[in-house]
C-alpha cells in the first residue's frame, strides 16, 4: 500500500470514528451541528473550549453527554463568586497517623479529571478563575511546590452567559487566550424546538452509549498533527493574525477602526490545528483554504479586543473578523 493511499485509509477511519462520537451525541442534543463540531473539534486536537450562550439551550447538557460518550473521568466545578482556587485544584490538609504523628496530604480537587464542566465560570472571581490557568496551559497543578501532572487527555469545557451582568466578572484575556474555541450557541429552529418538546415531556429520555476511550482519542490528536500545512496556507493563516493587528504590515482599515488588541500567535496556532480536523473530514491529508475560512471565527472571536470606538457602535468581533476574511488574499506577493 502506497504512503497516499495509506493517508486516505487514516482519513476514512477518523471520519468513522468521528461520526461515531457524533451520532451518539446525537441522541441526546438536537440541532446545534456547528457547535458540536466545534465541541469534537477541540476534543480531536486537545483544546479548550467555551460555550457562550443565554439560559436553557443545552451547554451544559452537551457536555455531561460527550462525557458519556467518551469513557473519561468527568467532573463538574459550578462556579459562583465564593469560589476560591484551593476549591477547585485542592490543598494540603493536616491528617494524623495512629501513633499520633501529624503530616500534611494533599487532597485533589475537582480539577484532576479528563473532562471539567466549567459552568458559568463568568460567575467567580478573577482570582479564582486565575486558579485555571496552568492546568488550561500546562495540564498541571502546582501546590505547596510541588507539580502534579493532570491525565491525559484533559479538556475544561466552560460555559457562560452573555447577557447577565450583575454577579459575574469578565474573564481575563489571558484566560480566554487559553481557550481552543469560543462557540455562539443559539436559539433552536422551529422544527428542533418541537423535537426537544416531544423528547423532554414524554419520558423519552435516550442514553448514548460510550464508544471512544482516553487511549483512541490521544492516538487521533497525534495523527490531526501529522496532516499536511503547505507553507502557502500556512502564510495565509499568519497574514490572517497580523491583519488584526491595529497599524501592523498586514491590516485593513477595519482593524485599525476597531480593533484595540489583535490575535495573538496561539490564534494562528489555533487555526491550523482547526482546519487539519476539517481536511481529515473531507477526507484529505493536506489543509486548504477553505479549511482555514471554516474555522477563523471560532478561533479569533475571543481573542481580539475591540476599542470604545466599536462597542459604542455595536460592532461585534465576528463583524470585524468576517470584514478581514474578505480582504485578506490567499496569496501574497510581497
Amino acid at each position: 500500500m502506497s504512503i497516499a493511499e495509506t493517508m486516505e485509509q487514516r482519513a476514512r477511519q477518523f471520519q468513522d470514528r468521528y461520526t461515531a462520537v457524533r451520532e451518539q451525541i446525537g441522541r441526546v442534543i438536537v440541532g446545534h451541528e456547528e457547535v458540536i463540531h466545534g465541541v469534537l473539534t477541540c476534543l480531536f486536537v486537545g483544546g479548550h473550549c467555551l460555550l457562550e450562550g443565554v439560559p436553557g439551550l443545552g451547554k451544559t447538557l452537551l457536555v455531561r453527554t460527550l462525557a458519556k460518550v467518551l469513557d473519561l473521568e468527568f467532573s463538574r466545578i459550578q462556579f459562583t463568586p465564593d469560589l476560591m482556587p484551593a476549591d477547585i485544584l485542592g490543598t494540603n490538609m493536616v491528617m494524623e497517623t495512629p501513633d499520633g504523628r501529624r503530616f500534611f496530604e494533599f487532597q485533589r480537587g475537582p480539577i484532576f479529571t479528563q473532562i471539567c464542566l466549567a459552568d458559568e465560570i463568568n460567575r467567580a472571581t478573577p482570582k479564582t478563575q486565575s486558579a485555571m490557568l496552568e492546568t488550561m496551559q500546562e495540564g498541571s497543578v502546582t501546590a505547596a511546590g510541588t507539580r502534579y501532572e493532570l491525565k491525559k487527555p484533559f479538556l475544561v469545557m466552560a460555559t457562560q452567559n452573555p447577557i447577565e451582568q450583575e454577579g459575574t466578572y469578565p474573564l481575563p484575556e489571558a484566560q480566554l487566550d487559553r481557550f481552543f474555541f469560543k462557540l455562539l450557541v443559539d436559539y433552536s429552529d422551529r422544527q428542533q424546538m418541537a423535537t426537544i418538546v416531544e423528547r423532554t415531556t414524554r419520558g423519552d429520555d435516550p442514553e448514548p452509549a460510550t464508544v471512544m476511550d482516553g487511549e483512541e482519542i490521544l492516538r487521533w490528536q497525534r495523527m490531526v498533527r501529522e496532516v499536511i500545512l503547505a507553507q502557502h496556507v500556512q502564510d495565509y493563516i499568519v497574514r490572517l493574525v497580523l491583519a488584526t493587528h491595529p497599524d501592523g504590515q498586514f491590516t485593513f482599515p477595519v482593524a485599525n477602526q476597531y480593533v484595540r488588541w489583535g490575535a495573538s500567535p496561539r490564534a494562528a496556532q489555533t487555526m491550523a490545528l482547526a482546519a487539519k480536523v476539517r481536511a481529515l473530514l473531507d477526507g484529505r491529508y493536506n489543509v486548504s483554504f477553505e479549511d482555514v475560512r471554516r474555522v477563523v471565527l471560532p478561533a479569533m472571536r475571543h481573542r481580539i479586543i475591540l476599542n470604545f470606538e466599536a462597542q459604542a457602535e455595536g460592532i461585534e468581533p465576528d463583524r470585524v473578523l468576517l470584514e478581514l476574511l474578505e480582504k485578506v488574499p490567499e496569496k501574497y506577493d510581497g
